[in-house]
């Protein structure tokens, strides 16, 4: 089976992160709900961790699956909360390793905020923040997070920071169009959502956010042409954009299908951003 091929695999190309991902992720998604698949799954994000220490996004896994690993109590997914704070707790304490192996690596700081945010500690994920951005100044990731999540009044002074800081990054860019966005200043939005995707065309988040906009703002006109661009694109990266794209159900989704479903996720949020 796939778990098979994917042990070959790893004996014959030990440091590929990909396929201690993949095992990963099919005994956590694909298997059953219960003790023995979320084992297999930490084995196999134990046994990446061991070879490929600087993969973020295998540190990302595995404390993705401490934080939900009470869902896999006797395969019901509803025993959550009754152990969800040591799930969180495992989780952190693996973000924590991970930084102290990976130095100033924005996406793990990113996670560990995102983390607390999660499990309801909006201080402790606000002072992480602030370390992170410490530790990472000119980290277009991390400064386009701190808009989309200070409070409203903070939004445009932290605007004006990531600005100054990252002035070509399109991810900064497309979290001050949401905000122009959010405060109806339509065509300043529409001239920062297209300024977002001619600065890197193949990132699909800003595509994505681009087209919600539109679907919300724009005419069928706008929204056509948005859709067009982006296929000419074809855009291949991009956080959310990928966890879509590569859902085993979406994979054979055209460039034009995954932009409706990356944008819905969006306005299902309630946010461009």
């Amino acid at each position: 089976d796939a778990l098979d091929l994917i042990e070959e695999g790893i004996a014959k190309y030990s440091k590929f992160a990909k396929l201690y991902m993949m095992g990963g992720q099919i005994c956590a998604e694909d298997l059953t709900r219960d003790k023995y698949s979320l084992d297999r799954a930490r084995k196999f994000y134990q046994r990446g961790l061991q070879a490929c220490p600087a993969s973020a996004v295998l540190w990302i896994l595995a404390s993705r699956l401490e934080e939900r690993a009470a869902a896999f109590d006797h395969g019901k997914a509803g025993n959550k909360a009754s152990n969800g704070t040591g799930g969180v707790t495992k989780s952190r304490s693996l973000l924590e390793l991970a930084r102290l192996k990976n130095q100033k690596t924005p996406e793990l700081w990113v996670e560990a905020v995102r983390l607390e945010r999660r499990a309801g500690n909006d201080k402790l994920a606000s002072a992480l923040m602030a370390r992170a951005l410490q530790d990472c100044p000119s980290s277009g990731l991390l400064l386009a997070e701190n808009i989309i999540t200070s409070p409203r009044v903070e939004q445009k002074s932290k605007s004006a920071d990531a600005i100054k800081r990252c002035p070509d990054d399109p991810r900064v860019i497309s979290a001050v169009a949401a905000l122009f966005a959010s405060e109806r200043k339509i065509d300043k939005a529409r001239k920062w959502m297209d300024r977002a995707v001619v600065l890197d065309p193949d990132l699909g988040d800003s595509w994505a956010r681009y087209y919600a906009f539109e679907l919300e703002m724009g005419t069928k006109e706008q929204q056509q042409k948005v859709k067009e661009r982006c296929t000419v694109a074809e855009p291949k990266h991009g956080e959310v954009w990928c966890s879509v794209m590569k859902d085993m159900s979406n994979r054979r989704k055209a460039t034009s299908e995954g932009l409706e479903l990356v944008a819905q996720k969006f306005l299902s949020r309630r946010q461009l951003n």
